[in-house]
């Protein structure tokens, strides 16, 4: 028998063709989905404290959850573990989709701007690395921003401790449904633009961040690659991430839970995002773009921490698949 008939009496399996070409997108979703399940309560405190004396001035501001502890605790007692897990469902399908291609398309960018450019020094590898997240960030924003908007509804409303908008969503499709019904696809899209902004800010620098530190710690010879480097590594890219993007996603926040004119279909409160920039400044200073920072890390933080490393070992799995 000929090489020409063996080789063709070979056959691909398609399904490890599949894992191989989307392993970034199905181990970056996934990831993130393991990780938001411990996360959650995190997003749910930080949404309600950056909507907590919107637009008011911080003096007049009555009966406000002081801090994260506090606001954890007011929120258990009132409505439990599901008030806690409040837009679970929605999250899970936002960090599925964001994520994934986030993830995905992080090293697909990235490749073709080294190619394109033919990029080789250290600095330009880093702007190549800086430029793939901030676009692969800001696709996945506009992908995921009608679940995102649901997911910031469903966690803020509280019947206990209502803060800004309340919307009684009875769970994801409900609240998809009835902004659709309102404002069409349009309004799904409604608050997308800061998002973007937001997400490609925070893409750009935690996959950045993340890859440099691993690599300088490494290097350092203080860790081997393992458990214990992607945990520093993501601790530390954490930091980094969340002061970069807390003014934008206070800012996300409130465009996304801004009641609508049901005639008009626009925001009640904010124009623009810079409108929202401007009104927030103008009424609670710059404070009021680090509003909820301290639960937004611990979101971020463990989230980053867990979702690198689900992420890692997923991808590990897969390609055990082929």
């Amino acid at each position: 028998m000929s090489s020409n008939t063996q080789s063709q009496g070979i056959k691909v399996n398609p399904s490890a063709t599949f894992i191989t070409k989307y392993a970034g997108f199905l181990s970056g979703g996934l990831g993130a989905c393991c990780a938001v399940t411990f996360s959650n309560p995190f997003e749910v405190v930080k949404t309600r404290l950056q909507l907590q004396g919107e637009l008011i001035k911080n003096d007049q501001i009555v009966n406000r959850q002081q801090n994260l502890p506090q606001a954890l605790k007011l929120i258990f007692q009132h409505e439990g573990i599901k008030g806690l897990q409040r837009g679970l469902g929605a999250a899970y399908g936002y960090q599925l989709i964001m994520n994934g291609t986030r993830f995905g398309f992080y090293d697909v960018f990235k490749n073709v701007i080294i190619s394109n450019f033919s990029v080789t020094s250290t600095a330009a590898t880093l702007v190549s690395s800086i430029g793939a997240g901030a676009m692969s960030g800001v696709l996945a924003a506009f992908f995921g921003s009608p679940l995102f908007m649901v997911k910031t509804r469903l966690q803020a409303f509280s019947p206990h401790l209502p803060v800004g908008t309340q919307y009684k969503y009875s769970g994801v499709f409900n609240g998809l449904k009835e902004i659709h019904k309102e404002n069409g696809v349009r309004g799904w899209f409604r608050g997308s633009v800061p998002a973007m902004v937001r997400t490609g800010v925070g893409s750009a620098v935690q996959l950045t961040s993340y890859d440099y530190i691993k690599k300088s710690l490494i290097q350092s010879g203080s860790f081997e690659e393992g458990f214990y480097v992607h945990a520093t590594s993501s601790l530390l890219c954490g930091i980094l991430v969340c002061s970069a993007m807390n003014p934008f996603d206070v800012v996300t926040t409130r465009m996304y839970n801004q009641p609508v004119d049901a005639i008009t279909g626009k925001g009640k409160l904010y124009r623009s995002m810079f409108n929202c920039f401007a009104s927030t400044l103008k009424t609670e200073g710059v404070r009021g773009f680090f509003k909820g920072f301290t639960a937004h890390y611990f979101r971020i933080g463990p989230h980053t921490v867990l979702t690198f490393i689900f992420m890692e070992r997923i991808k590990v799995l897969l390609l055990k698949l082929q």
